[in-house]
């Protein structure tokens, strides 16, 4: 085979996605944890309660609202189309991302300014109707506020997306996995003034309303974070060969096709939007029943947590990958991608199923490294039960959201849509009867459940859908796989509760340190029991992710001992 033609094969193409995903993964990874220190110092600063359900629902909304509006479309429709242009475009698509990006700015710059002035009405979408009491006016004039500072994120959400996409398409990955550090070092930096200023909350405090001071310092700090984020990406462009130059001629030039499917892509994101509003509806008014109860907070940060996996893996393995199943659809070769996207599945999974086994084991341990700091003592126990049931929804959407980048690539968006309606409706459904019929203290692990059944029926719908569509998806191996790997990671996991049994004499008193050694030592049981019962097993899926890892750290041991021998 000539140099040539070697980039075309799928060997190559395979270690092509891993040396990427290792490149995303491990720019995620520092985000991530980032990320965890974030969310601990916003438990640590307003609790698990009103408050902090309050600056979360505000803070989150925006980039709901610039999915709901547009992600969608820059997530999963432009790569491929940008793939297409830069392969096809006598300008390497030059024109083409010109006019994208302008026509996103636009569009994303009107549609922040009329939601900034809609700010009441945003809000009512999301806000339990238990706010609209007396009791709770304060507090609805705080969730205002905080819509009002950062609303303005949805445009630089927006951009950001659109900016990694087009550094995506053209090979370059890693600042679209960095960036989001600069954001949360931002976000770190404001709850740590805040403590200095304010303090943390206690008492009576912990279920009051916010004053404008702390308004203002949390929402316009959270908004600038999303703004370096958005502006770090920029020098990238240039070096990735990209010079943007505003264009305005819009017609004729393929952008119709790009919408037509950003239709189907935008419908999908309606639905999955319907079901997000609805969820964090339900979940907002935990805190509000019982001043004990679970709601936002509790929900989002098991769920930051519990996607650990997700996003340094899974998210990583799929953005390098989208391109090249692309690849494969516009050349007509369904057996390529079916084989691509089988075995980028499987590199996932031997991640996220052991990680979601061993998520029980740990929840306290987790909880109480992450939230332990904070001045309520019953805050590290709210967090235990979402977090233990959560892992079962991983598994079950990590399948789905593989199944739907094989619909993107090949732009059956349409299908996608569809696909999405069950899963929505699902969700919905099995939230509101879960939540009606449990204590405010459950609200959270309720929803919990509803997500799993919902990526339950997602799944199974997608992947039979799927591999009917491309003949087949390597079912046979797939389960072949499943099968080893679910007696490797039942083992380690049982080696590793053993473990926790041994330790538990430890207590359970909130000290971080103790959690953090003891969730540390049970988690290197599991890890190791798991690459050696991978290895008998053979399951070559794991070798793939870890034997990188120890080059490297070999190639970094060998230099020093050469040294120590000179």
């Amino acid at each position: 085979m000539s140099g040539a033609e070697q980039p075309a094969s799928p060997q190559w193409a395979a270690r092509s996605v891993l040396a990427n995903t290792a490149i995303m993964a491990a720019g995620t990874t520092f985000s991530r944890l980032s990320g965890f220190i974030r969310s601990a110092l916003l438990v640590t600063a307003l609790a698990a309660g009103v408050r902090a359900d309050l600056f979360t629902i505000g803070n989150t909304i925006p980039n709901a609202i610039y999915i709901l509006l547009a992600g969608g479309v820059f997530n999963a429709v432009l790569v491929p189309q940008l793939v297409r242009a830069l392969k096809n475009d006598e300008d390497l698509g030059e024109a083409y991302t010109n006019r994208i990006v302008t026509l996103a700015g636009l569009f994303l710059g009107g549609v922040t300014i009329a939601l900034v002035a809609a700010a009441p009405w945003v809000m009512d979408l999301y806000l339990n109707a238990r706010y609209d009491a007396a009791a709770f006016a304060d507090h609805k004039d705080s969730a205002i506020a905080f819509a009002r500072y950062c609303l303005p994120q949805v445009f630089f959400y927006g951009m950001f997306l659109l900016v990694g996409q087009v550094l995506n398409a053209r090979g370059v990955f890693g600042p679209m996995m960095w960036a989001p550090i600069a954001n949360n070092v931002i976000a770190v930096g404001v709850l740590v003034t805040y403590l200095l200023v304010y303090g943390r909350a206690d008492g009576a405090e912990v279920d009051a309303a916010l004053s404008s001071g702390e308004e203002l310092l949390l929402g316009l700090g959270s908004t600038l974070g999303i703004v370096v984020q958005f502006l770090v990406l920029l020098p990238f462009l240039r070096r990735a060969g990209f010079h943007y130059r505003p264009r305005t001629d819009f017609r004729g030039t393929g952008l119709g096709h790009t919408l037509r499917l950003g239709a189907w892509t935008v419908a999908f994101v309606v639905v999955n939007q319907i079901a997000y509003t609805v969820v964090i509806y339900l979940a907002s008014g935990g805190p509000v029943r019982d001043p004990n109860g679970t709601g936002v907070t509790v929900y989002s940060s098991s769920f930051l947590i519990t996607m650990l996996p997700h996003a340094i893996v899974t998210v990583s393995l799929a953005t390098a990958v989208l391109p090249l199943l692309s690849s494969y659809a516009a050349e007509a070769r369904p057996d390529l991608l079916a084989g691509s996207l089988a075995s980028t599945l499987r590199s996932s999974l031997v991640v996220v199923v052991p990680f979601a086994a061993l998520l029980p084991v740990v929840a306290w341990d987790v909880s109480n490294v992450v939230f332990g700091l904070s001045d309520d003592p019953e805050t590290v126990g709210r967090f235990v039960p979402s977090l233990r049931l959560f892992g079962i929804g991983l598994v079950l959407f990590t399948v789905h959201y593989f199944m739907l980048r094989g619909f993107y690539a090949l732009e059956q968006t349409r299908t996608v849509f569809f696909i999405q309606c069950a899963v929505a409706g699902t969700n919905v459904l099995a939230g509101v009867v879960l939540v009606r019929h449990v204590a405010a203290v459950d609200t959270s692990p309720a929803l919990v459940i509803a997500y799993s059944l919902s990526y339950l029926v997602g799944s199974a719908i997608s992947y039979a859908v799927l591999r009917r569509t491309l003949g087949g998806l390597r079912t046979r191996q797939l389960v072949r796989f499943a099968v080893r790997l679910a007696v490797v990671v039942a083992l380690s996991t049982a080696l590793a509760w053993l473990v926790a049994l041994a330790l538990a004499p430890l207590g359970r008193e909130p000290n971080p340190a103790v959690s953090l050694g003891r969730g540390a030592l049970v988690g290197t049981v599991d890890l190791v029991a798991l690459v050696l019962l991978a290895r008998v097993f053979r399951i070559t899926e794991v070798a793939e992710l870890i034997d990188p890892v120890l080059r490297a750290v070999r190639a970094r041991i060998r230099p020093r001992g050469r040294a120590r021998e000179g």
